[in-house]
This record gives structure tokens, sequence and C-alpha cells, in this order.
């Protein structure tokens, strides 16, 4: 499965709409792009693996793989990427402002229903994260 993250960039945070086979998902936040720094920036454009994850605190969520010069970036609920973000990325529903969005625990959960029965058939899914361009006539 193939999935992209089609990224806009603004001082305060990265805000983003998840797709699969051109079809919107989610939207997402993101910290701000602040050159890849660990904990105050989102992470780089590029294609990576996903994989399930569970953890006491977010319970069952998604985990990014291999991103360069950094651990544990995973796919979990926040609303605000400036105070709940590390450099992970936050579905969220509705965008409210750079960084911020709503109803991202539901939305995490709308994500999972899709993804997870690709894993139980054994599927890799890839998200591929790059940056909205305008096109100019």
């Amino acid at each position: 499965m193939e999935l992209e993250l089609i990224r806009s960039y603004f001082p305060d945070g990265t805000n983003g709409e998840i797709l699969c086979q051109a079809r919107h998902l989610v939207y997402t936040i993101e910290l701000p792009w602040l050159d890849n720094q660990t904990g105050v920036s989102c992470i780089p454009e590029g294609k990576y693996r996903l994989s399930k994850r569970y953890s006491r605190h977010f319970g069952w969520h998604l985990l990014v793989e291999n991103v360069p010069s950094r651990e544990d970036i995973l796919i979990h609920p926040a609303n605000d990427a400036l105070k709940e973000l590390r450099g992970c990325i936050a579905p969220v529903f509705t965008i409210t402002g750079a960084g911020k969005g709503e109803h991202s625990r539901d939305a995490l959960t709308m994500l999972k229903a899709l993804i997870y029965p690709a894993f139980a058939r054994n599927e890799q899914v890839f998200l591929t994260i790059k940056f909205y361009q305008h096109e100019h006539s």
C-alpha cells in the first residue's frame, strides 16, 4: 500500500494531507521544518515504511521506520504540534491553524482501519512525504 503525505510549511507548524490513490484520507499536523533537529522539527521529505506499534501511552498506532538521524517517529493523536509532538505526525480531521487540528483520535482510528488490514495481509505500507507546490500557469 502506498500513501502520500503532501505538506505545506509554516513558521509555527506543518500541515498536510494523507492520500491513498489520490483519494483524501486525513489531514496531518507536524512541527515546523527546522533542519530535522530532534524534538523540534518535522522529519525530512522522503519515502518511509510504516509498521504497527503499541505503547501504553498511545495504544495501537504507527511507527515511521528508518527516519534519518531520528528514532521513534510515530503517527499518533495530537491536536497541537508545538505542545504535543516531538517530530511525530498527527492525523486530524480538521486543520485549525499552522500545526493545529481537531479530532485526532478519530482520524487515527480511521487511518488504522485502512492500514492495519494491509499489515494483516503481510503487505508493506509506505508513506511518501512531499511538499505541495502550486503550479503556475
